[in-house]
């Protein structure tokens, strides 16, 4: 059957279940209290003067006494500098562990070795925001039997508060910690910032092992993870490699037409109406939603504005921003680059919070829902503002959810920037592939062939006007974009369901098929 957006889902799906439909983006939220049962954190013990520490990681693993069809947790800060993921899931293959549920805030490319874990049963099912690199080609290509679930960063808290991700271990890299497993991400040879995905699963796993390259006298401070949720601690050589989280999407763009779809933006932003003193910000992790911020930085400046509070995944540059006087305070669930890791541990406006706090859409005081101004990336998007960030133009997985839906839902204003074609590819399309955040969360596309305002917002497409802003219609853009780069062959996608996309609240808003191969 079709859901509200006109989605083709199953009803049932073998091994995952009846499928609850996207109703719209604040359906399910509006009566305020929810359905679902809350599951309780774990009840455990240690006695007194006990040690947590455990010689190899090894060792540590071995201690929570593994079993086939157990659900393992990472978190993803260090991006595509982490060592632990990969490790971890070598020596539970090693002891032979089978069926295991992975449940990463997010895989990037530096976890494709554990592709053949996938392939020998090791790993049956997995629970993320996003999957890159190998492993979400061969995903697409039917590689596990059971659909993966890609989720965004409030509902992966969401899903852990309602016994959907059930964790039986989490492994927490942090880059300073003490023998009782107090840790933080902001100190050490490997400081990466804000542990703000690691927290829920410290809180709600039944057994928590905490890695580090950095055992520091008791208590280690600033404390992000405390020691009473902790079970054993291990040091290690190096839990990664922090000069690597800055690596693909969270650098500023230096290509003159994503630089020219940036000041677009800013334009937007400017004469929104929304651009004034107390506004708060978030820009996604794309090279021109980056961007806009280095814009609005001038805006803010020459117009004398002062801003609330950063919200999100932070980069130096929003700590100069804070530095500045521009805003009054940045929220960092997710560090985009080492820099800012002084600043979260000497500036008192700088604070780490966790992803339940940041987005989890089942409490009542979540930051996305205080956000004025949103600025995010895609891969795709249509006629009806409906954004694709997860699958590429081949049909594959290979992005990320994250925030994108989150704060989408929660800002005033939401902009989408990007590329109308990338290549001979369209980006601006009657239909994509993926559906991640739908388009009534989309107030504005921006792209270097002009604006496009939502329908639904006349009065801030009047704001634009006035502004002196050319705006155009979705479907105009659309068409010369194909008269470009002409019609695009489709895929051809069997039956097979590889991947569920699903809303903050639980629902499936859009199913991922697997990729068809000729030969």
């Amino acid at each position: 059957m079709k859901n509200v957006i006109g989605r083709e889902i199953p009803e049932y799906i073998e091994g995952v279940g009846k499928i609850d439909m996207f109703v719209g983006a604040w359906e399910k939220l509006k009566k305020g209290w929810m359905d679902e049962v809350t599951i309780p954190p774990p009840n455990k013990a240690k006695l007194p003067h006990q040690s947590k520490i455990c010689k190899t990681l090894e060792e540590a693993i071995i201690q929570t006494s593994p079993k086939d069809g157990m659900t393992v947790s990472f978190h993803h800060h260090l991006r595509n500098g982490d060592n632990i993921l990969v490790n971890s899931i070598e020596i539970l293959a090693k002891m032979g562990i089978k069926n295991i549920t992975l449940a990463s805030s997010s895989l990037n490319e530096v976890h494709n070795p554990i592709l053949k874990y996938l392939k020998d049963g090791t790993i049956t099912k997995i629970w993320s925001s996003g999957i890159r690199g190998e492993i979400g080609k061969a995903i697409s290509e039917g590689v596990l039997d059971l659909p993966v679930t890609i989720h965004s960063h409030g509902g992966r808290v969401r899903a852990i508060h309602t016994g959907k991700i059930n964790i039986d271990l989490a492994i927490i890299a942090a880059s300073a910690a003490d023998n009782e497993g107090n840790a933080t991400g902001c100190k050490g040879k490997s400081a990466f910032g804000s542990m703000g995905y690691a927290s829920i699963d410290t809180r709600y796993a039944k057994q928590v092992i905490v890695v580090s390259d950095n055992i520091v006298d008791y208590p280690c401070i600033p404390i992000s993870i405390t020691q009473n949720f902790v079970d054993y601690v291990v040091k290690i050589d190096s839990i990664g490699d922090a000069s690597k989280i800055a690596t693909g999407s969270t650098r500023i763009t230096k290509s003159p037409i994503d630089l020219r779809i940036a000041k677009l933006a800013a334009n937007v932003i400017e004469h929104s109406g929304s651009f004034k003193n107390g506004f708060s910000f978030q820009v996604g992790a794309g090279g021109a939603s980056l961007a806009v911020a280095k814009y609005i930085r001038e805006k803010m400046k020459k117009s004398e504005i002062k801003g609330s509070f950063i919200l999100g995944g932070v980069t130096s540059y929003g700590v100069d921003m804070l530095n500045e006087g521009l805003f009054n305070t940045i929220f960092d669930v997710q560090s985009f680059d080492a820099a800012v890791c002084s600043s979260l541990v000497e500036n008192s406006h700088h604070i780490e919070i966790p992803a339940a706090l940041y987005a989890n859409p089942f409490n009542c005081g979540c930051m996305t829902n205080k956000l004025d101004i949103v600025v995010l990336g895609a891969l795709e998007i249509d006629t009806n503002f409906n954004v694709n960030v997860i699958t590429g133009s081949d049909g594959t997985i290979r992005g990320a959810s994250g925030g994108h839906s989150d704060t989408a839902s929660g800002a005033t204003l939401t902009i989408v920037v990007c590329p109308s074609f990338r290549g001979r590819i369209p980006i601006v399309k009657k239909a994509i592939h993926t559906v991640v955040t739908p388009g009534e969360s989309i107030d504005v596309l921006v792209t270097e062939r002009g604006i496009c305002v939502n329908p639904l917002k006349p009065e801030l497409e009047e704001n634009l006007i006035k502004g002196g802003l050319n705006i155009r219609k979705i479907e105009d853009l659309q068409e010369e974009v194909e008269s470009i780069v002409g019609k695009v062959q489709e895929i051809e996608f069997t039956d097979k369901i590889v991947g569920l996309i699903e809303y903050r609240d639980g629902t499936i808003i859009d199913v991922i098929r697997q990729v068809k191969h000729h030969g």
